[in-house]
């Protein structure tokens, strides 16, 4: 037996109790729970089988009042003496997607991102499309590109015309750029033909991810009218390998922007809450930007009641992600897009002046949240690297 010492001030202590799917060498991927600077191998732990598996679906699928149990017996484990065999140092493992994603929806929840690619975009037109304050608007990503952290990010091809341009051209994408956002994961699904009302939100869902949604703008810019995004964003989606769980999260509550107009029934909590998660984004070791995920105009729970209100069914290991995080300060601006306002106002990265991303250059996404009894709990990072896209065909 052990005793797994947490570091004065660290983010993964008892209010937090993040889970993972990691591996040892020479060891499957199984489900873990880090601790300080460890991670607890909970099928030798808890004895469990469920947590053997190379996902969090199984356990996830449980349901809400098993989360409550495990999360309960974590607890009680970590504060005493562990297995030391299921201890490990968090170093000397490889962290894997931590979940099978079932489906994937992007949203585009932020006003301040909205109304900034709006005046990009649409310079004399209203930012804000006339839909944009009556439902959380989104769209249908795709599933099997969603990467754990730290996967290599290959520069998309596609059609592209810039406005000086008479017809497109294909290429490489020019303008590739990321989105920090915040994911949610659906523990428990919906039958077809239902839909998940807000209230129903904190049983449904199990937790929270980082997001790095990489978007090819130029091949966005070309495609998206009348449909919406499709490859310039569907080659990658990068998450964060730590799911923090959504019952870690309650003293991150805070209420809402006020909504106006007042939105439709269906969308209309009692207590309508967001989460106060700051996130900073580095661009080759250097800090650019720190959205604030408080600001978000949809909350959550909002974004789940939408999603399903036609009627469309959830299952365990959706994903559904919160669209670019940004603030009212051009410091706070979670896509870079933004910061250069399309690339006309270059940012300093390290002594450059840069736009958009070029081949090599990586970018870390990291979150932090006030947690249980004043700690501050941490999201881990989404991490990725631009390779170029004539690695690809290799």
């Amino acid at each position: 037996m052990t005793t797994i010492d947490i570091p004065p001030g660290s983010l993964y202590g008892t209010a937090n109790l993040p889970y993972g799917v990691f591996s040892t060498p020479g060891t499957k991927p199984r489900v873990g729970v880090r601790v300080g600077d460890s991670v607890v191998d909970l099928a030798v732990a808890l004895g469990d089988d469920v947590f053997a598996r190379p996902s969090l679906n199984p356990f996830m699928a449980q349901g809400h009042g098993r989360w409550v149990e495990v999360r309960r017996q974590i607890t009680a484990l970590v504060t005493g003496d562990v297995p030391a065999a299921a201890v490990h140092p968090v170093a000397e493992v490889t962290m894997h997607l931590p979940f099978e994603v079932a489906d994937y929806v992007d949203f585009y929840a932020s006003e301040h991102h909205a109304s900034n690619l709006g005046r990009l975009f649409r310079p004399d037109a209203e930012p804000l499309l006339p839909n944009w304050k009556h439902l959380p608007v989104g769209y249908h990503g795709r599933a099997g590109t969603v990467v754990v952290s730290g996967t290599e990010i290959v520069r998309p091809c596609g059609q592209r015309k810039a406005p000086a341009e008479s017809v497109p051209t294909f290429g490489e994408s020019r303008r590739l750029d990321i989105e920090a956002e915040l994911g949610f994961v659906v523990g428990t699904g919906s039958p077809l033909g239902s839909a998940v009302p807000g209230e129903e939100f904190a049983k449904r869902v199990f937790g929270a991810v980082l997001v790095n949604d990489w978007s090819a703008r130029d091949i966005q810019a070309w495609e998206y009218v009348p449909l919406g995004p499709f490859l310039g964003k569907s080659f990658a989606t990068s998450v964060s390998p730590w799911v923090v769980p959504l019952l870690a999260l309650h003293d991150a509550r805070v209420r809402t922007p006020v909504q106006d107009p007042p939105p439709l029934p269906y969308l209309i909590e009692r207590e309508p809450w967001g989460l106060d998660i700051d996130l900073a984004v580095s661009w080759n070791g250097h800090e650019v930007s720190r959205p604030p995920y408080r600001e978000m105009y949809w909350s959550p729970a909002q974004m789940l009641a939408h999603l399903t209100v036609n009627g469309a069914s959830t299952r365990t290991g959706d994903l559904f992600a919160s669209g670019t995080i940004s603030g009212p300060d051009k410091s706070q601006r979670g896509a870079f897009i933004e910061l250069t306002w399309g690339g006309k106002e270059p940012i300093d990265v390290g002594g450059e002046q840069r736009t958009f991303l070029a081949d090599g250059d990586e970018v870390v996404i990291t979150g932090t949240a006030p947690g249980a009894g004043g700690e501050r709990i941490g999201f881990g990072e989404v991490r990725g690297r631009i390779l170029p896209a004539t690695e690809a065909k290799r």
